[in-house]
């Protein structure tokens, strides 16, 4: 099989069998095309490709200064790959095994505070702007803050997909996976005001199934969420991402499971969530101190007589 072929059958099995997103897919296949080519200016192809070439191929990203998370998905497309073509009996060996990945920042992504959060919202609804937008944006950015959503996850978001009763939403998440993400009583009343009082004029012109619409009725675009978002911030930058970590950096900050908040984020694995641990180990260690009875407690260590 030529290279096209064999990357043709790769991504489509991506897209068929395993669900993965366009996004996802389009990484992958960028991923692969770059490889080619590495391997193409020393003689090789994805077929023949063996380890050493492969390491070769990440040490020449790192000395390129592509960042850890970058290096990672990148191996990560080549361990699909390669695995791909094991089962499909195309290789004998996998190149890919054995290799480390690639350290990946540690830091816990920025958040807001609670104070930052709480001075966006109130700004937002005291903005001077037409009434219908600004009830709109408020709870546009309570949704966002009470359940971690992606943005194209909200901008996505459909009016059957809530369930206002249970204060509850079906999330679409990446691969088309759904989930059920809960949210408190602040963004369900800020959602009550928007579907009474606020939607309905925005949809004068154009019915929309989607929950969030401008003033023509469509819905909203990616950017215009992005927009909202910055211009809510009183001070420094924000984006709809700051408030997705700072949706989970507080849950944990308050003691919620990393299962728990692996679930309502969408995160497919686990790993990906414990960015958050050492928030985790922060409350821990808060308790522990709190609650132990000798954490606090000086122990003498003077010795006695001889």
């Amino acid at each position: 099989m030529s290279t096209p072929d064999i990357l043709f059958a790769f991504l489509s099995y991506l897209t068929v069998e395993k669900g993965l997103s366009p996004l996802t897919v389009d990484a992958y296949r960028g991923d692969l095309r770059q490889l080619a080519e590495f391997l193409e200016k020393r003689k090789r192809t994805l077929l023949n490709a063996a380890r050493p070439n492969l390491l070769a191929f990440l040490e020449q990203l790192t000395a390129n200064m592509v960042d850890g998370r970058s290096r990672a998905r990148k191996l990560s497309a080549l361990r699909h790959f390669y695995r791909f073509l094991l089962l499909d009996k195309k290789i004998k060996h996998d190149p890919t095994l054995n290799i480390e990945s690639p350290r990946q920042w540690k830091i816990l992504p920025k958040s807001l505070t609670l104070e930052e959060i709480d001075a966006m919202l109130a700004q937002e609804k005291s903005k001077p702007q037409d009434p219908a937008l600004a009830i709109r944006n408020a709870a546009l950015l309570e949704l966002l803050y009470a359940t971690g959503m992606r943005v194209s996850e909200i901008v996505n978001l459909r009016l059957e997909d809530l369930n206002l009763q249970a204060s509850s939403a079906i999330v679409h998440g990446k691969g088309d996976k759904e989930r059920i993400v809960p949210f408190g009583v602040a963004a369900r009343d800020a959602l009550l005001a928007y579907l009474r009082d606020s939607r309905p004029q925005l949809c004068r012109v154009r019915r929309s199934p989607l929950v969030f619409v401008d003033r023509s009725g469509t819905g909203l675009t990616r950017e215009r969420v992005w927009r909202i978002v910055r211009e809510a911030k009183i001070e420094g930058k924000a984006s709809p991402h700051m408030l997705r970590h700072s949706c989970a950096t507080h849950m944990v900050g308050n003691g919620a499971d990393l299962r728990t908040v692996q679930t309502i984020l969408g995160h497919a694995d686990i790993a990906t969530t414990q960015v958050y641990t050492h928030v985790a180990m922060d409350h821990l260690k808060s308790v522990y101190r709190a609650h132990h009875p000798r954490a606090k407690r000086r122990i003498s260590t003077q010795k006695g007589p001889a």
